[in-house]
């Protein structure tokens, strides 16, 4: 005889396909349970095989969410279910509050996103609750939806809570600063790795040393970089959050020029450790480019050789200054204010009395 359903308080459906999205899920849970709720987690197993468009992938990623999610409801009986993620949402088996950094009708311009975006503005139209990791993400959705009064509308009102993808505050103390700069380069046409390659390689001086997290050289040379042995460049591949962030905190610089950014998880953990950030703006939901603006306006903008000289040239007083001010600018990033946003108003809105 099968065991009845598990009665538990929130289900978190999450694809994972992403560290970014890993890290977030894996916060979220923990900020949940540490509110008091009982919480369950659904997994997407990632797909076997790539597939050559978006669209497939999407579809790929959707199907495993619905399978994790169809399974996990056979064990458990939730009272609120999160979809982490409009991808995860898509072909949900039942409605649940949508987590999403940024939406389909923004990220998944052309042919890239012919089926998701009509079905997604069906999903955001009728979950009871939207959770965008910012501010930005959510004008997106309201921006990009239909007239109001048309069956595409989108009505935000009373059914919206920005809810950050929370970053550690607590750095360690920082080592001497012997590495230059340190970059991002998972996806690296979209993180702009080209436009950050080609700064470095102007803006470089001897014996300083770019540091490349995210992206193994195999996986650089596939998509099309060639790096000479003499470029003073280190490729370490992909790492753990711990070891990126250890080499964080002893880089002076975080270099990046993406060509569209949803939120920038990496960007604030690199202010969380003291480096300074140079950065051309990007559209998106991009929410360290405003803090970096306030932070140093010479470092970001168009002229990315420019911005990494300066930044390069900084003396050490300038440094820990800057280090300073952003520690205060991220501070409503960090897990305790997302552990008060949690449990004060998300679990009211998730699970009403």
């Amino acid at each position: 005889m099968s065991e009845s359903p598990q009665d538990v308080d929130v289900l978190l459906v999450g694809l994972g396909s992403t560290s970014g999205l890993r890290i977030a899920d894996d916060e979220l849970a923990r900020s949940l349970q540490r509110a008091g709720a009982r919480v369950e987690r659904a997994r997407a197993e990632p797909p076997r095989r790539d597939v050559p468009t978006l669209m497939l992938t999407d579809l790929l990623w959707a199907r495993a969410a619905r399978r994790a999610a169809l399974q996990m409801l056979a064990r458990v009986r939730p009272r609120a279910i999160i979809y982490s993620t409009t991808t995860a949402a898509l072909l949900w088996p039942r409605p649940g509050a949508i987590r999403f950094d940024a939406a389909a009708a923004a990220n998944r311009p052309g042919r890239h996103g012919l089926w998701q975006r009509p079905l997604e503005r069906h999903r955001l139209r009728h979950a009871p609750l939207l959770l965008p990791w910012s501010e930005g993400a959510l004008v997106e959705v309201g921006h990009r939806a239909a007239a109001p009064g048309s069956a595409g509308h989108i009505d935000l009102a009373g059914r919206a809570l920005v809810l950050p993808a929370p970053i550690e505050l607590e750095a360690a103390a920082a080592p001497d600063r012997d590495i230059a700069a340190i970059t991002y380069a998972a996806n690296p046409h979209k993180k702009g790795f080209d436009r950050v390659l080609a700064a470095w390689r102007q803006a470089r001086s001897p014996g300083e040393r770019l540091v490349v997290v995210g992206a193994a050289r195999a996986a650089l040379a596939a998509a099309g970089f060639a790096l000479a042995d003499d470029e003073q460049i280190d490729i370490v591949g992909s790492l753990t959050r711990e070891e990126t962030r250890a080499l964080m905190r002893r880089a002076r610089v975080f270099i990046c020029a993406p060509r569209r950014e949803d939120y920038g998880l990496v960007q604030l953990e690199a202010l969380a450790e003291g480096c300074q950030l140079v950065t051309t703006p990007a559209p998106g939901p991009y929410v360290a480019l405003s803090l970096a603006r306030r932070l140093d306006a010479r470092l970001v903008g168009a002229d990315l050789v420019g911005a990494l000289r300066a930044a390069l040239a900084t003396d050490r007083p300038a440094r820990a200054d800057y280090a300073r001010r952003a520690a205060a600018l991220i501070a409503p990033f960090g897990r305790a204010a997302a552990d008060r946003l949690v449990a004060d108003e998300l679990l009211a809105r998730l699970l009403p009395r």
